[in-house]
C-alpha cells in the first residue's frame, strides 16, 4: 500500500471513515479535505444492487447536470458537409469527416466527446477498436448519434454526461469541481442519483442503492447516507 502523505493523513482526521454523512455535509467535507493544487473533480461512486452480467439489469443513461461538470469538453462532430455549419455554430471544437477519420486511425484522440450522424456511422464504426476502449464511441442511447448535431453539442457543452454501471455494479461519475459552491455539488449529485433511481430495472431484487461515496481527485471517499437521497 502506498505511503500516505502528510496532507492525506490530515484529511483522514477530519471525518469518521466508519460513518455515513448527509449529502450536503459530505460535499462540504470533500471540499475541506482536498489539497490538490489544481481544481480537482468531485466524483460519485454509486454501488447498485444489480448484476450487470444480465442484460435486463444493465443500468445506463444520460443526465444533464444543472451546474455542468466544470470541465471544458472538447467536442468532435463527424458529419457530412450539410451539417458542418450547424455543428460549428453550436460550438463544436472540431468538425469534419474523412480527414478526422484518418487522424483517429493515426492515433489522434485529443477529444472528450464525438457526435455523429447516423448516415456516417459505417465510417465511424470502423474506428471502434480505437474509440471503444477510450469511451469515445458515439452511441444513439447517449444522444451522440443524431441528426440534431447542434442540439447535441449544446447539451454536451452544458453538462450532459452519460453513465454506465461497471462489471462490479458501480456507477462512477464526475459531478463538478471542488471550486463549486457546496450547494451546486449537492444539486448536481441529486440530479444524477434521481436519474439512476428512475432507471431501476424491474428485475433487480433487494436493495437497489447499496452505498454512495463522494470524493475528489486524490481525496479519501466520504460515505453518503443513502436514505437521505433515495427517498
Amino acid at each position: 500500500m502506498a505511503k500516505l502523505t502528510k496532507k492525506q493523513k490530515e484529511a483522514f482526521t477530519k471525518f469518521d471513515k466508519n460513518q455515513a454523512y448527509p449529502l450536503a455535509e459530505a460535499a462540504d467535507m470533500v471540499k475541506k479535505i482536498t489539497y490538490t493544487k489544481f481544481d480537482a473533480s468531485v466524483d460519485l461512486d454509486i454501488h447498485l444492487g444489480v448484476d450487470p452480467r444480465k442484460a435486463n439489469q444493465m443500468v445506463r443513461g444520460i443526465v444533464t447536470l444543472p451546474h455542468g461538470t466544470g470541465k471544458t469538453v472538447r467536442v468532435l462532430v463527424l458529419c457530412t458537409p450539410d451539417k458542418e455549419e450547424e455543428a460549428k455554430a453550436a460550438g463544436a471544437d472540431h468538425v469534419g469527416l474523412d480527414d478526422y477519420v484518418e487522424k483517429i486511425k493515426g492515433g489522434w484522440t485529443d477529444i472528450d466527446v464525438i457526435i455523429t450522424t447516423p448516415n456516417v456511422m459505417p465510417k465511424v464504426g470502423a474506428l471502434g477498436k480505437i474509440l471503444g476502449p477510450r469511451g469515445l464511441m458515439p452511441n444513439p442511447k447517449a444522444g451522440t448519434v443524431t441528426m440534431e448535431v447542434g442540439k447535441a453539442v449544446n447539451e454536451v457543452k452544458a453538462g450532459k454526461i452519460d453513465f454506465k454501471v461497471d462489471k462490479y455494479g458501480i456507477v462512477h461519475a464526475s459531478i463538478g469541481k471542488v471550486s463549486f459552491e457546496k450547494e451546486k455539488i449537492v444539486e448536481n449529485a441529486k440530479e444524477l442519483i434521481q436519474t439512476i433511481l428512475k432507471l431501476k430495472p424491474s428485475s433487480a431484487k433487494g436493495t437497489y442503492v447499496k452505498s454512495i461515496h463522494m470524493s475528489s481527485t486524490m481525496s479519501p471517499g466520504i460515505e453518503v447516507e443513502t436514505k437521505t437521497v433515495t427517498l
